[in-house]
């Protein structure tokens, strides 16, 4: 049984995971109402409520497979202490802060996984890390925003084909409405994938901790509606720097774009869900809206922001380890 001290400690870095998920929407507000925002079809307060209450609902429906490859896929469990998790937090919290200040839509779930492989190396080494669970994320770093950009793409390229007879403003009003459920569908996916992550990395808590069976990996259904919530309400208010750079600077949508783009990436954040592999919100629908952007004319996109943006894709998890890594010493330091 945990003695008072520790089930303290628990319970903190359980608050630090709670308000890293609430970073995590309000960093990745604009992952959900970016293109619905960006097309105008809804004002930015409607579809943050929209998205808020979706990414509530996302885990519910979509099961909890991503958060136990999370809570125990990245880390080996003899490693997976409560100073360890802590300290993964801090970094991905810190890095997040960083990347929303100067309004770059890095990845909330890759600077968590670099968080923890930053500390879990401090403290033992390569031995600690689980290279097969970091190969399969660093794998689907490059795949989501391909896919994004393909499935999207060729979404688009099909609407444009079918349609090419009909009055623009009617289709533009026809994928309006229809933009407000595909937006919907993306929160929905927002939620399931990267609010498991959060619910993964508390149950990890509980179980380091003693206060869950360490034999079984079972997120238990306060962890889910908690996790859930601070997503959601972290959404609720928006991180409107990346809202804009995502909304209106990447490119300039029209409804049946934004539409294209929502379900595109929302299609594979489903597939991945259901995989448990925890990919990026971020990079499939930045690659989604690059794809359907790009439809049109290449030129649409502004590429030299989108290599900014991959710039930050690519130095997130390295910089959210050195972070962490930092936060383990501190703590070490602390606690001598």
């Amino acid at each position: 049984m945990a003695d008072q001290s520790i089930i303290l400690v628990v319970y903190g870095a359980i608050g630090a995971a709670l308000f890293f998920d609430f970073v995590n929407g309000f960093h990745d507000a604009a992952n959900s109402i970016a293109t619905v925002v960006g097309t105008r079809v809804l004002r930015p307060l409607h579809a943050v409520g929209i998205a808020a209450a979706a990414n509530f609902t996302g885990p519910f429906i979509f099961g909890t497979a991503v958060a136990a490859t999370v809570g125990k896929g990245i880390i080996m469990p003899e490693f997976s202490t409560v100073d360890v998790i802590l300290a993964g937090l801090l970094g991905a919290i810190a890095w997040d802060l960083i990347t929303w200040w100067f309004g770059l839509p890095s990845s909330s779930s890759h600077a968590l996984i670099g968080g923890l492989v930053g500390s879990a190396l401090f403290v033992g080494g390569l031995q600690a890390v689980v290279f097969s669970g970091v190969e399969k994320v660093l794998t689907f770093m490059v795949v989501s925003p391909a896919m994004g950009f393909a499935v999207a793409g060729g979404f688009a390229l099909a609407i444009m084909f079918f349609l090419r007879r009909k009055v623009p403003g009617k289709v533009n009003r026809v994928f309006g409405r229809l933009q407000i459920a595909s937006s919907a569908f993306f929160s929905l996916t927002h939620g399931a994938n990267d609010g498991q992550k959060t619910m993964g990395i508390i149950t990890a808590l509980l179980i380091a901790g003693g206060l869950l069976n360490s034999k079984e990996f079972v997120v238990p259904l306060w962890v889910i509606i908690s996790a859930a919530a601070a997503i959601a309400l972290g959404t609720f208010f928006g991180g409107w720097r990346i809202v804009k750079t995502m909304a209106f600077r990447l490119t300039n949508l029209k409804p049946y774009q934004g539409f294209c783009a929502e379900t595109g990436g929302g299609a594979i954040l489903t597939s991945m869900a259901w995989l448990g592999i925890p990919v990026s919100t971020t990079h499939a629908i930045s690659g989604a809206i690059m794809g359907v952007g790009a439809t049109k004319r290449f030129s649409a996109v502004r590429w030299g922001l989108g290599k900014r943006i991959i710039y930050a894709w690519v130095i997130t998890i390295p910089a959210s380890a050195a972070i962490a890594a930092a936060c383990m010493w501190a703590i070490k330091a602390l606690t001598g």
